[in-house]
């Protein structure tokens, strides 16, 4: 698979918003991300390793974060949200926040970084 934005070229627009917010953010936290891969997936990398990648499945979108430790670390956070080792699944009409979203990046950056 490509890059992000190739990615992002071939879903359905509402869903490329989606997925489009959730990279937007992670650059915020992280602005020296770069597009890369991550386990064939599209993703932001950062100083070389995976830093996170958001897909559309079937029936929900999947944000991995490329650590099971970064997702345990933020069970507090993650209520009600569904969620396994090492990713969040969530659906477009209950969007992940922006709080949520900058906590997972920030603690998966420090985890590159340390």
């Amino acid at each position: 698979m490509g890059s992000i934005d190739e990615y992002l070229a071939t879903l359905d627009p509402a869903d490329a918003q989606v997925i489009g917010r959730c990279y937007d953010v992670a650059r915020v936290v992280v602005p020296d991300a770069t597009q890369g891969q991550g386990y064939g997936m599209p993703a932001l990398t950062h100083r070389g390793k995976p830093l996170l990648s958001v897909m559309r499945a079937k029936t929900h979108f999947g944000l991995y974060p490329f650590s099971a430790r970064v997702v345990s670390s933020l069970e507090d956070q993650l209520g009600g949200i569904d969620h396994a080792k090492g990713t969040i699944r969530f659906q477009a009409d209950a969007p992940l926040t922006e709080e949520l979203l900058t906590s997972l990046v920030a603690a998966r950056a420090a985890e590159i970084e340390a």
